[in-house]
């Protein structure tokens, strides 16, 4: 098991965070990526979100300000929700090798490769073959398919960071509400939990799967 402290992350100079919908982020790794901004304003953060229509890409851009404000860039493409990897998985490869050619991240944080749900578990894979010289940290999204799996790596987060997250959670994605993982207690409750297996000095952490960690 390793712990790690924000600003262990936060001497990263660009991050990239992948997201299959545009509230994948925020729920993953919401609170570290603001604990790391909290310790290095000058981090260049990017969002790459890879699905939504027109409410939903609105809601991801709604989010991306809200979290960061208007400087941080959010790229949305808009693969169809739900088909990936059936339709035209080429593309979104093609997609995620353009994206690395504009920017070089330090770390990137995305969805598990083995998330039960197919488009999360498609992008993780594809992250791994596109971003092969990056620390990449795969989020989890607690889910009705109940895949929580064990994690390798976990972040403290500040009880702040956590209300932080999920009232923006709230705030930015109206569209989702109605939906019965779309709760507070949930999201709460799994940074809680992994604060508890951390023994996080906080009370919470957020949980990561690191595929390979170099320090040096």
């Amino acid at each position: 098991m390793t712990v790690f402290g924000v600003e262990t992350l936060a001497a990263a100079e660009g991050i990239l965070a992948i997201g299959a919908h545009p509230d994948d982020i925020e729920i993953g790794c919401g609170a570290t990526l603001l604990s790391v901004q909290k310790a290095n304003p000058a981090v260049d953060l990017r969002w790459l979100v890879l699905t939504g229509d027109d409410v939903r890409t609105g809601e991801a851009t709604s989010s991306a300000e809200l979290y960061f404000g208007a400087a941080t860039p959010l790229t949305g493409l808009r693969f169809r929700d739900g088909y990936l990897p059936y339709e035209d998985p080429a593309a979104v490869k093609d997609a995620l090798v353009e994206h690395r050619e504009g920017f070089t991240p330090d770390i990137v944080f995305a969805p598990r490769p083995d998330d039960a749900h197919q488009d999360h578990r498609f992008i993780g894979e594809l992250v791994g073959q596109v971003y092969r010289r990056q620390t990449l940290l795969h989020y989890e999204i607690a889910k009705y398919d109940g895949d929580l799996a064990p994690v390798n790596l976990y972040v403290a987060v500040t009880p702040a960071d956590v209300d932080t997250k999920v009232e923006r959670l709230f705030a930015a994605f109206p569209s989702q509400k109605t939906k019965p993982w779309f709760d507070e207690a949930s999201f709460r409750g799994l940074m809680r939990l992994r604060g508890v297996e951390a023994a996080s000095p906080t009370g919470y952490a957020e949980g990561f799967l690191a595929p390979k960690l170099v320090f040096g």
